[in-house]
Formats: C-alpha cells, sequence, structure tokens
C-alpha cells in the first residue's frame, strides 16, 4: 500500500470514527456484558519469575518527576520490578455491591487497558534473562524465550551497560467491544498514557528512556514474538513502540537496535499460549484496516531537539512524586465552585510544554504537534474564556490563519514566557459541555481542554504518525492527571467529545489540524458507595 493510499485510508477512519451531537460514531449498541474482556493478559504455560514489591518508594519530590535528581540506580531485578510497579502496576481495587475492579498507575479508557508490555532483559541477579511478558495482577514476568550470549554482548555494544528493552503493544478489541470504532483513537492514547508512566518511573530510578524510532512495527514483532502468536480471534496484539532503557546515561545511544540482532529473533522459539479474553466477538474490520495504514516501516532517525528552559514552577512541599503517580485518579463528577489559583493553572500548563532531558517529552524525537485550546472557567485571577497554549511556535501563523478571524489573540502577560493567548472572553462551560458530548463534568471544573494537532501536513508525509499524534496526546494527558494531584485536584480524559464542535468553536475548516482528545480538571466529588482497597491484597501485600 503507497503512503497517498495509506493517508486516504487514515483520513477516512478519522472522518468515520468521529462522534457528532445528532449521531454517534458506529459502536456495539449496548454491553455485551457476557463478552466483557479480560483486563489481564496471561501467556498461559510460561514460566513465572515473581517480582518483588518496592519496599520504599524513591524519595523524590514532585519535580523528580521531570528532572532527573536522583542517582542512577543499578539494573538489578528488584530496579526494574521498581519501573514496572511505578508505572504499570495496580494502583487500588474499587469495589461496589459485591463487584469488584482493579485501578492501574497507567489511565486507560473505560478502565479497559489494551495497553501490553513486554521486556528484553540481560540475566540478572542470577535468573535467566530473555524475552518476558509483565503481568501486572500477579507483578511478575512470564519468561517467552531465552537468548544467546552473543545478543547480549552487541547490545551492551550499542546501548552500553545497564541497558534493556520494553515493547508496547495494543490489544484493539478490549476497547472495541465497548467503543467500536474509536477503539482505534483510545488505543493511541492509552499508549501515551503508558509511554509517559514509564518515562517518569525511569526519571525516579535516575533512568534514561528513548522510543527506538527507526524500528519498524515488523521488527518490533519479531523481537517480542508476536508474529508467531496463536491469537485467540480478534485478540491480536498490534506492536507499537519499541523503548531503549538506559541506567547509565553518560553517553547517547542509536535509536536503533544491534546490527545483526533479528535473524536470532527470528529463529526463536516463544512459550506460552494467550490466554482468551473473551467468549465471542464483534468483528470491525474499518480498524483492521487503520491498522495496517498506519503500520511503521523502518525509517530513519529523526533529529528535533526540544527547547532547554526551567519550569515556573519550584518545589511543591509535602508533594512527592511517586505519592502522585500512586494516587492519581480519574474525577467521576466535580463540586462546581472551587477555584484554582492563576498560579498554579500556569504551573500545570507549563508542566505540557516539551523540554530538553526533561521527562516525559524527551523520550521521542519527533517535532511537536499537539496544542491546547482550553475553556477556562474557575481559575482565580484569569478571566474565564477560551485560550489557546501553542506547544510548538512553529505553528502559531498556521493556527492564526485557519482559526476564528475574530479571535483576538492576545498574549496573556501574567503567564510570561508561557505561550499562552486569548481567544475570547466570556463563560463557557456551555460550549465546553457541548464539546464534551454534553457531559457536565466539561463545564464543572476549573478548566477543560481539547488536544488540536497539526494534522493534514505530518500524516501526508508518514501516515503512521496517526498513531505517534494519539500518543503524544496521550503523554499530555498523564501530565495533567499528575499535575492534578500534586496541586489538591483531580483530571478526567474525556474519549467522547464532538471534534467537529470543538472546530467550529475554533473556526477549523478542512482537516489541517484536527480535535484529537478532550482533558477537564476541577475538585473532585468522591462516590461514596465506593469502597477502595489495596492494589495487591490478592498477593498478601503487606
Amino acid at each position: 500500500m503507497d503512503i497517498e493510499t495509506r493517508f486516504r485510508k487514515v483520513l477516512e477512519y478519522h472522518m468515520g470514527s468521529k462522534h457528532h451531537p445528532n449521531r454517534f460514531a458506529p459502536g456495539p449498541g449496548h454491553l455485551d456484558w457476557a463478552n466483557e474482556p479480560d483486563p489481564f493478559r496471561r501467556y498461559e504455560g510460561a514460566p513465572l519469575l515473581r517480582l518483588p514489591f518496592l519496599a520504599e518508594d524513591p524519595d523524590a519530590n514532585h519535580f523528580g518527576l521531570y528532572q532527573r535528581r536522583v542517582p542512577s540506580r543499578s539494573l538489578t531485578l528488584p530496579a526494574v520490578a521498581a519501573l514496572l510497579e511505578l508505572s504499570l502496576g495496580l494502583s487500588a481495587w474499587k469495589s461496589h455491591q459485591g463487584s469488584s475492579w482493579s485501578l492501574r498507575i497507567n489511565p486507560s479508557s473505560g478502565d479497559l487497558h489494551p495497553t501490553e508490555c513486554h521486556l528484553l532483559l540481560p540475566p540478572l541477579d542470577g535468573t535467566v534473562g530473555g524475552v518476558f511478558h509483565y503481568d501486572s495482577y500477579h507483578l511478575a514476568l512470564e519468561h517467552r524465550a531465552s537468548l544467546p550470549h552473543e545478543i547480549w554482548k552487541a547490545a551492551e555494544e550499542v546501548f552500553g551497560q545497564g541497558g534493556f528493552l520494553v515493547g508496547l503493544s495494543s490489544i484493539a478489541w478490549r476497547e472495541a467491544w465497548k467503543y467500536g470504532v474509536r477503539a482505534f483513537r483510545y488505543c493511541g492514547q492509552d499508549l501515551g498514557h503508558a509511554m509517559a508512566c514509564l518515562s517518569f518511573s525511569a526519571a525516579l530510578l535516575g533512568w534514561r528512556m528513548i522510543w527506538l524510532d527507526t524500528v519498524s512495527d515488523e521488527e518490533v514483532a519479531t523481537l517480542f514474538g508476536l508474529d508467531r502468536c496463536r491469537w485467540p480471534e480478534q485478540e491480536e496484539e498490534i506492536p507499537q513502540s519499541l523503548l531503549l532503557v538506559q541506567a547509565d546515561t553518560s553517553a547517547e545511544s542509536p535509536r536503533d537496535l544491534p546490527p545483526g540482532w533479528l535473524p536470532t529473533f527470528a529463529g526463536l522459539s516463544f512459550g506460552g499460549v494467550p490466554n482468551r479474553l473473551s467468549a465471542e466477538h464483534l468483528r470491525w474490520p474499518v480498524i483492521e484496516e487503520v491498522m495496517v495504514a498506519t503500520a511503521k516501516p523502518r525509517t530513519s532517525a529523526t533529529t528535533c531537539r526540544h527547547p532547554e528552559s526551567g519550569y515556573l514552577e519550584g518545589e511543591i512541599p509535602g508533594v512527592t512524586a511517586a505519592g502522585s503517580i500512586r494516587r492519581r485518579r480519574s474525577a467521576l463528577a466535580f463540586d462546581r465552585r472551587t477555584h484554582l489559583s492563576r498560579e498554579h493553572f500556569f504551573d500545570m500548563l507549563d508542566k505540557t510544554l516539551p523540554r530538553a532531558g526533561c521527562a516525559p517529552f524527551d523520550l521521542v524525537a519527533e517535532e511537536s504537534c499537539v496544542h491546547l485550546f482550553l475553556f477556562v472557567h474557575r481559575v482565580q485571577g484569569v478571566e474565564p474564556g477560551l485560550y489557546f497554549l501553542v506547544r510548538n511556535a512553529g505553528d502559531l501563523e498556521e493556527l492564526q490563519r485557519e482559526c476564528s478571524s475574530h479571535f483576538r489573540w492576545k498574549r496573556v502577560a501574567a503567564a510570561e514566557p508561557l505561550p499562552l493567548f486569548l481567544l475570547h472572553e466570556g463563560k463557557c462551560q456551555a460550549e465546553a459541555t457541548l464539546a464534551g458530548c454534553g457531559q457536565e463534568i466539561a463545564g464543572d471544573g476549573a478548566f477543560s481542554v481539547a488536544m488540536v494537532a497539526r494534522f493534514r501536513s505530518p500524516l501526508e508525509a508518514s501516515p503512521w504518525r496517526y498513531r505517534h499524534l494519539h500518543w503524544e496526546a496521550g503523554m499530555i494527558g498523564q501530565v495533567l492527571y499528575l499535575e492534578a494531584e500534586a496541586h489538591g485536584m483531580r483530571g478526567t480524559g474525556m474519549g467522547c467529545f464532538f471534534d467537529d464542535v470543538t472546530h467550529h468553536l475554533l473556526g477549523l475548516s478542512g482537516d489541517a489540524f484536527q480535535d484529537l482528545y478532550h482533558f477537564t480538571i476541577g475538585k473532585a466529588v468522591d462516590d461514596p458507595r465506593l469502597i477502595t482497597l489495596p492494589p495487591y491484597a490478592h498477593l498478601r501485600h503487606p
């Protein structure tokens, strides 16, 4: 399939998966509870390597999430376990009227968790190295394949000592069961959540994480045996991203695999059979088509460097990085009256800007394409109205041309040096609620966000970047989740929104820019009927 055809398929999928006020995107029509997907993938028959619980959270303040202020820990099995526990592990269980469900560190649309994690680890602490799948329910690694010594020697020559690989994949069926054709969008956003979580967790260990952007999806599948699995129908894992984790951050590494690796992996025998998640499935051919259209080929390394700048905010007294991570929850409702301070509002927005050498956005070397269209409701010292945070200055002129000519584009002086612009003053709760599929939570908090991405120009050249745009939006969402927690508020990602209502508010036409993801922040009102239980009580966690 040539690039032009790929782009056309992506455009067809995106336009066809939009919600509209008079009709929603094609979905299942009802929740088939008898076939609700199992939220935990297991490779049955694979030996299980139990991981130790983190004995003590890293001693880092909230800014440890962004800036690597702690000494690098040696690569050991407990350190790998800590990385996973603080990124993809369970955070709690919720219970109501006899039903219980798990929450995880990494947020997910509908708590359905399409993202799976695989690791390529050298022998550590007397254990056998090889290819593993992470089982978050048992806090364990499933050993799927062993590797010859030559692999580790080549890896050390290229990645340095203390390097290993993390592969992320998506099970689209988990999302499609509930959301139909929009499932592919949500897989991308959830992938971005997970990438940001891993980047933050690595920072707390003094490690660096890099996306190997040259590698193709096919190569990722070969490394982790995803191309040789006996998948249950409709439950295959889509290879997504390959991440290099480095305990030794003193030198740069190529964003590629060691030469000659792939033939060895292609000849491996992988153990373990993927468990069946649902007894029956509803097929969505349009998702299968966009999977093919967005499959990433082998590409040249990107060279974009993010700007170097400090943060607006100093320390946050009494707030630790691990505390923000473990407390993160999605709000169900806001109190409609609590105001956010202007300083905290600016500080939250500031953390969403990419910076060189700072998690999570230094994970990728691609140019930022996603900007924040803001509905401001209750921020002390900031007039209610519509605002725009331009995360890539190179897009400012085009945004001004594409958006409504009635917008003021007045730089908010109090926010300097933030690239924050006032578009239109006035209450906008009704507009935010309408754009958010009529969900009151979009207008009840302090502010809400529509993530608007430069769309046509990057995708015409590289249609596979459709996934990456959603990754970037998901990474921004995870930053906002943690910033809300650190500042005494709570956030919620909103997968349901009316794309073209947002475009109409902005005055956008055509497809130069598109709305990808909504988010809202306010003072949460908890549901007293829900009981919260410890994350690993089922494993007798002390």
